[in-house]
């Protein structure tokens, strides 16, 4: 095991995405850094398993059908049992006002798609790591 898969294993990271491109990609990156991954292609889809898994921490895809990426981080971060989540924004438009936007809603850090491993390993070091 190298000290990357030691340092990210037992971590449980929610990717939330309506490409399933995009939901593989992280999926294998993270599962390969020893992350246990779980997965939704859309915000309304995502919320039952976040109820029941408790991820660690989350990425959010903020252009999907049904719920978006801003709604489902507001509906996380306002229930108190999860607002302490980690929340992550993806999105292909790297614009101030979507930063500003995800920040109202509450969440912690914004990522452009393409997105690296070193992005998404980086951002959970920085907000799961660094904290403890």
């Amino acid at each position: 095991m190298s000290e990357t898969e030691s340092e990210f294993s037992g971590l449980k990271v929610m990717v939330i995405d309506d490409s399933n491109t995009i939901r593989r990609t992280a999926e294998t990156l993270l599962k390969k850094a020893g992350c246990e991954v779980l997965t939704a292609d859309n915000g309304f889809a995502a919320l039952p398993i976040i109820s029941t898994q408790r991820p660690d921490i989350m990425f959010i895809d903020i252009m999907m059908p049904r719920l978006d990426g801003y709604q489902t981080c507001a509906l996380v971060k306002n229930n108190p049992n999860f607002k302490d989540i980690p929340i992550v924004m993806l999105s292909s438009k790297d614009g101030l006002f979507d930063r500003a936007k995800g920040r109202v809603v509450g969440a912690e850090q914004y990522l452009t798609k393409p997105f690296t491993r070193d992005d998404l390993l980086t951002a959970i070091r920085t907000h799961l790591l660094e904290k403890n």
